[in-house]
C-alpha cells in the first residue's frame, strides 16, 4: 500500500495570487493563508513568492535577491556588481530561524543602478544590462544565484512548504499590491533553492502547475538570444520566453499568451474575423519554437499586473474569484475562499484564454 510521500503525483504544485486594481498594499501573509488549505499539492521540495510594490523607498532601483554559498563567494560577487553599478544599500535579507528550512545558504539583497559610463560604452538600455548580468552571475559564479531582479518587487524562495517559507522570510511584514505564491511537487527536477518557484528576470516573475513537455526546444531557441536556463527546472524557461516577447519584441501580453498557448490550426481556420486569422498566423508561423506543449497553468507577475493562463488543453486546473477591487486566482477555490470567504464571479478560465488584471494606472 503506497504511503503519501511515496506516490508521484504530476498534477501536484499549488499557485495563487491577488491583485488590488486601485493599487490597495496587502501584507504577504494574505497570500501565503492562501496556500495552507492546497499543503498536499506540495511535498515540501519547493516554496515561494513575489511581491509588487514592497520597496517604495527603493523604487527607482533594482532589487537584486540572492543566494550565495559562501562568504568569499559573496564578496567576489560584490566586487563585481560594483564595477558595473552604483550599489546604493547592501544588506541581509531578514529572516527568522524555523526548523522545517534547513540547509539554509547566505541570502542577500543589493539595490543597485547600472553605471551611465556602463551603458554608454556598451550601448545598452538598462533593462538589457541587468538582464545579461544576471544571465553571467548565474552562469559564471559558481555559488552565486540572482534570484530576483526587478525593480519595487522581490521573490522569496527556498526549499520548504510554502507557508513554512513565508514564515521564514518574515513575509507579514511586507506589504504589496499585488502577490503571487507556488506550492512544490517536483516530478522530474531536483529540489533545491535556485530552483524553487517563483522564477523571475527584471520585474517579471512565473509560478507554474505542470509539466513542459516542448521544455528542450523551447530552451534550444530561446538560447540563442542570450538566456541561459541554469536552474535546472523546466519552469524557468516561460519567464525568459516571456521577457523575449514582451520586453525585446515588443508583443502584447495577449499576443504573448497566443505564442505560448497558441490557437490550434483548425480553430485559426474557424476565426470569424480575417484580421484575427492573419494575426494569429503570424504569431503562430513566426515563433513555432515557443509554443508550449504539456498541461500547465502559470501566473505571470510584472509591474502593475499579472497575467493567468491555461495550457489551450486546459490539463491543469485554476480559478479566478472577485471581490471589491480584488482579483484571486488559485489552482483551487478553496485557497480563494482562505482569501476572501465572501467573493464572487468565480469562474474557470479557458484553455489558452488569459487573464490579465492590470493596477489602475499610477496607482502603483
Amino acid at each position: 500500500m503506497m504511503k503519501e510521500g511515496q506516490v508521484r503525483i504530476p498534477a501536484g504544485c499549488a499557485i495563487a495570487a491577488v491583485i488590488s486594481k486601485e493599487g490597495k498594499k496587502m501584507t504577504g501573509k494574505l497570500v501565503a493563508d492562501a496556500m495552507k488549505p492546497m499543503h498536499e499539492r506540495s511535498n515540501g521540495l519547493g516554496g515561494g513568492f513575489a511581491g509588487y510594490g514592497i520597496y517604495p523607498e527603493y523604487k527607482d532601483l533594482y532589487a537584486m535577491h540572492m543566494f550565495f554559498d559562501s562568504r568569499l563567494t559573496r564578496k567576489d560577487c560584490e566586487a563585481y556588481l560594483k564595477e558595473y553599478f552604483e550599489v546604493v544599500q547592501s544588506e541581509v535579507i531578514p529572516t527568522r530561524t524555523i526548523p522545517e528550512i534547513t540547509d539554509v545558504p547566505l541570502i542577500w539583497r543589493y539595490f543597485v543602478s547600472p553605471l551611465r559610463s556602463v551603458l554608454a560604452n556598451l550601448q545598452l538600455d538598462e533593462k538589457e544590462f541587468v538582464a545579461r548580468t544576471v544571465m553571467k552571475i548565474n552562469t559564471e559564479m559558481n555559488g552565486a544565484y540572482v534570484f530576483s531582479s526587478g525593480k519595487n518587487m522581490g521573490t522569496f524562495k527556498a526549499v520548504g512548504f510554502p507557508e513554512d517559507v513565508a514564515s521564514f522570510y518574515c513575509l507579514e511584514e511586507y506589504e504589496g499590491y499585488s502577490w503571487t505564491a507556488h506550492g512544490r511537487y517536483p516530478t522530474n527536477t531536483p529540489g533545491w533553492w535556485g530552483g524553487a518557484h517563483p522564477f523571475t528576470l527584471l520585474d517579471y516573475s512565473v509560478v507554474h502547475n505542470g509539466e513542459i513537455s516542448s521544455y528542450d526546444a523551447n530552451r534550444r531557441f530561446i538560447e540563442m538570444f542570450g538566456y541561459k536556463c541554469t536552474l535546472q527546472t523546466d519552469t524557468e524557461v516561460i519567464t525568459y520566453i516571456m521577457d523575449y516577447l514582451v520586453r525585446v519584441q515588443g508583443l502584447t501580453l495577449p499576443e504573448a499568451a497566443n505564442v505560448i498557448a497558441a490557437p490550434f490550426w483548425s480553430t485559426i481556420e474557424r476565426e470569424q474575423s480575417e484580421e484575427a486569422r492573419k494575426r494569429h498566423t503570424f504569431l503562430r508561423t513566426v515563433f513555432p519554437s515557443l509554443l508550449i506543449t504539456g498541461p500547465f497553468s502559470i501566473i505571470l507577475g510584472y509591474t502593475g499586473g499579472i497575467m493567468a493562463l491555461n495550457d489551450r488543453l486546459k490539463l491543469r486546473s485554476m480559478v479566478v474569484g472577485e471581490k471589491d477591487d480584488r482579483v484571486y486566482i488559485a489552482s483551487e477555490e478553496a485557497a480563494i475562499r482562505m482569501m476572501e470567504p465572501d467573493a464572487d464571479n468565480i469562474f474557470a478560465p479557458a484553455g489558452g484564454e488569459p487573464v490579465i488584471v492590470q493596477v489602475k494606472e499610477g496607482a502603483y
